[in-house]
């Protein structure tokens, strides 16, 4: 019941359009105070500070900073072209064009919602001229964003690897395979809507254009092999993957000449401003965390489960139905730093393998990044396609089957994720 009462206040909230980080520390609050805990208060400030001074966490700011770096320079036109060579002439053309250029530019960004808000505009232009309804072409653009956080790098499992303690290099490779599934389920799905909707298609591009737009592109593509190969090799750690990331895209925009220093100014206050709201939910859901396994709410739910007899299939089951509905509500995010706390003590229980379930876990909140009303890659894309939310996620759900029959995939036939982490660092 005290489970219930939380997450009810929490969710009760979050609808009335209280912040994300306000409604998380004022549950805690309300409940601490109600059940005459005031004197617990006092580890509020402390646990918003620890929460937000992990090492690893210093990835976030410098891999949003890379992401805006990107997208005010020229490399996304580059990547873009060289994507347009290799597969616009495919059923489906210029959406086809989007996944793939997605599924390269996730190695350089590792954040859905800067996809879909930087290079995703690109793509929405270019659908639209070329003949593509701005709803299917907006759909799109959404959907092949949510490629980036699961192919290397990847915001959510620096996160996740935060709040864990797991590997976040076992936990980048893990999510290799998964996004290179992913982002075939989307091209199947794109492909068989293609006909029945009449979506147009380039002519097939000659030798010269794909080498040239090879050649244009080299530097740009060098970036993941770069970041993931010095990670895997043990040159440098995940964190420092994001700085070399940063400097990067900062010479590629110096030496193509599409970055002036007149752009740092605003490029650094927008990643402040982004950086700040995001470590503000971290530091407040610190303290949330705390609050629920003080009141001993992973015990209470423990208990319940195995009194009820559940499988690890059942648990599954039931992780992939609560994430998916609080998709709907909160950003991906939030979604971890409120949920993990307790999965992460169910899940050795029931023998399911934490590297694993991190990629299940940001597979879901990938499919939440599509769900309205709160579906963070929809309010990117509809910012500048003007499309209504609702009909975009109507035009979403096709792809958001295709996510979810990967994700499904994955949490029961875990070797599919774990192949090539325990292949590359060996098994756990």
């Amino acid at each position: 019941m005290l489970t219930l009462a939380i997450f009810s206040l929490l969710m009760f909230l979050l609808l009335i359009d209280v912040p994300i980080a306000v409604a998380i520390g004022l549950t805690a609050v309300v409940f601490f105070v109600a059940q005459g805990q005031s004197s617990f208060l006092a580890m509020l400030p402390q646990r918003m500070y620890f929460g937000t001074t992990g090492f690893t966490l210093l990835a976030i700011p410098f891999f949003i900073l890379a992401a805006n770096l990107m997208n005010t320079g020229g490399t996304t036109q580059r990547i873009f072209r060289f994507a347009r060579a290799l597969v616009g002439h495919i059923r489906g053309g210029m959406g086809q064009v989007s996944v793939i250029f997605s599924v390269i530019f996730s190695g350089m960004s590792g954040s859905a919602v800067a996809d879909a808000a930087g290079p995703g505009q690109i793509q929405h232009r270019a659908m639209v001229e070329a003949g593509y309804k701005p709803t299917i072409s907006a759909a799109i653009v959404a959907a092949s964003s949510t490629i980036g956080p699961v192919i290397p790098p990847s915001i959510p499992f620096v996160l996740y690897g935060a709040i864990t303690s797991i590997s976040v290099a076992r936990l980048f490779l893990a999510g290799a395979i998964p996004g290179v599934l992913m982002s075939i389920a989307m091209m199947v799905a794109i492909w068989l809507m293609a006909k029945p909707r009449g979506l147009p298609k380039d002519e097939r591009a000659d030798m010269s254009e794909i080498v040239a737009s090879f050649k244009a592109a080299f530097l740009p593509l060098m970036a993941p092999v770069i970041i993931i190969g010095g990670i895997t090799s043990g040159f440098f750690t995940p964190t420092e993957a994001a700085v070399i990331a940063t400097l990067y895209a900062l010479a590629l925009g110096y030496y193509y000449k599409d970055l002036k220093t007149s752009d740092l100014p605003d490029i650094l206050f927008n990643t402040l401003k982004q950086t700040c709201g995001l470590m503000f939910i971290i530091a407040a859901a610190n303290f949330f965390g705390w609050f629920v396994i003080f009141e001993r709410v992973p015990d209470a739910l423990i208990a319940q489960l195995t009194s009820l007899g559940t499988s690890p299939a059942a648990f599954l089951w039931i992780v992939i139905f609560v994430v998916l509905v609080l998709g709907m509500f909160l950003d991906g995010n939030a979604i971890f730093l409120i949920t993990l706390p307790i999965f992460m003590k169910i899940c050795p229980l029931f023998g399911v393998d934490m590297v694993n379930f991190g990629v299940v876990m940001t597979l879901l909140i990938m499919i939440g990044n599509l769900t309205p009303p709160v579906g963070m890659c929809m309010l990117a894309v509809e910012g500048f396609a003007r499309v209504g939310i609702w009909n975009l996620g109507a035009e979403s759900f096709p792809y958001i089957l295709a996510i979810l029959a990967v994700t499904i995939v994955c949490a029961f036939v875990p070797e599919i994720a774990l192949w090539l982490p325990n292949y590359v660092m060996g098994a756990m």
